[in-house]
């Protein structure tokens, strides 16, 4: 998957991964009951900062905070951009 968007700095381009519907009993959980996703997927990373390298890449699952990010819409998909120090872990 690409986009055209390029990060800038320590900034990434994420993914968000769609909200649980149901719960794990089967009970259809309402829109406006749906707590925000906090973890996603690295669309594309910024060069990083002159003394700090990325360590996050492409493709990397992970998680971040509820409130991280500026979110975006491009071409009708939803992503966010956030600050490499936002992301909490790789899983």
């Amino acid at each position: 998957m690409s986009t055209n968007i390029t990060p800038l700095a320590d900034r990434v381009l994420v993914e968000p991964s769609q909200a649980e519907t149901t719960t794990s009993s089967g009970i259809i959980i309402p829109d406006t009951a749906k707590e925000k996703p906090q973890r996603g997927t690295v669309i594309a990373v910024g060069p990083g900062k002159k003394d700090e390298p990325m360590t996050v890449k492409v493709g990397d699952s992970i998680l971040y905070g509820k409130y991280a990010g500026t979110e975006l819409s491009v071409e009708g998909k939803d992503y966010l951009i956030m600050r490499e120090s936002d992301i909490f872990a790789i899983i």
